[in-house]
Parts: structure tokens; sequence; C-alpha cells
């Protein structure tokens, strides 16, 4: 294996770090329209990206209990991230649950498990994600985890209002 194939984690102390958190937004959507957004895969395509450098392989998305998600993607010339999901239970229009591991140059450096629910807000949708997550080897951080989790939340607010438009 090349140098820059190597693991990731046999260069650092083994350890792990658990942490959850929450993030509520209010969407002026309907809980269907937000529920679609998350299940449609053209429609999750549009909104489930990285930052604007960031290149991407094809998404993949059977979204059903027991289907599965993945995609992966970097910065030009940066490691390489890749996240697969697996979902656990859907109630349509109202809760996702899912659980999901990412890797960073094929060393898995998180697994989680992440809850959307959607509730009805005025003519709206009220939407609380929760993760619960293990970060491995001081890899990854919640932090990060969570920063980057409210980027996506604020593109899939965006595909909601483009979608109104």
């Amino acid at each position: 294996m090349s140098a820059k194939k190597t693991n990731v984690s046999a260069r650092r102390e083994r350890s792990t770090h658990h942490a959850t958190f929450v993030i509520e937004r209010n969407y002026d959507a309907s809980p269907a329209q937000v529920f679609a957004a998350w299940a449609e895969p053209a429609a999750k395509a549009r909104w489930f990206v990285g930052p604007d450098e960031w290149e991407a392989s094809d998404h993949e998305l059977d979204f059903r209990v027991g289907g599965r998600e993945s995609v992966s993607g970097c910065a030009a010339g940066g490691p390489v991230h890749e996240y697969d999901a697996c979902y656990q239970d859907i109630v349509p229009d109202q809760r996702i649950v899912y659980s999901y591991d990412m890797h960073l140059n094929e060393t898995r450096i998180s697994v989680s498990l992440a809850t959307v629910e959607l509730k009805p807000a005025g003519s709206g949708t009220r939407l609380i994600f929760t993760e619960q997550a293990v970060f491995l080897d001081g890899i990854d951080n919640v932090a990060e985890r969570e920063r980057g989790t409210r980027d996506l939340l604020d593109n899939l607010g965006a595909e909601l209002q483009r979608t109104r438009a």
C-alpha cells in the first residue's frame, strides 16, 4: 500500500469520543415537501453536497427501510471522504432514522445514528435533526460534524425555496 493510502488511524492512538447534537430548523414547506427532498434521489443529490470546492462521486440512494445511501468526494488533491448509510426506520412525512459511517481514505472515522423528525409548524415544517455519534481515534470531532450538518440543512432550505419558486 502506498504511503498516501496508509491507514490513517495506524499513526494515532486508538480512542473513542461519544457526542450528541441537535439542530432545529423551520422551513416554509409542508412536511411532505421536506420529506420528498430527503426521499427523492434527484432532489437529495442537489442539496446533499459538500462545499463549492468539493468533487463528489455518484450519489446512490435506495430510500427504504434497509436501503442504503452512499457518496464520496474530496477537495482537489485532498483525502477522500466516504459516507455510507443504512435506513433503519421511515415514517412518511414524519420521521427518518438512519445509521451511517464516515471514512477518510478508507479509514473509518465515525459511526452515527441520525434521526430526522418533521413536525407541522403553521404552514411550514419544523425539522429536528438529532445525531448520536462515536468519533474514532481523534480524526474527526463533533464541532466539525455539526458545522457540516448545519451547512447541509442550509442547502436543504435553499433547495426547498428553489422548488417553491
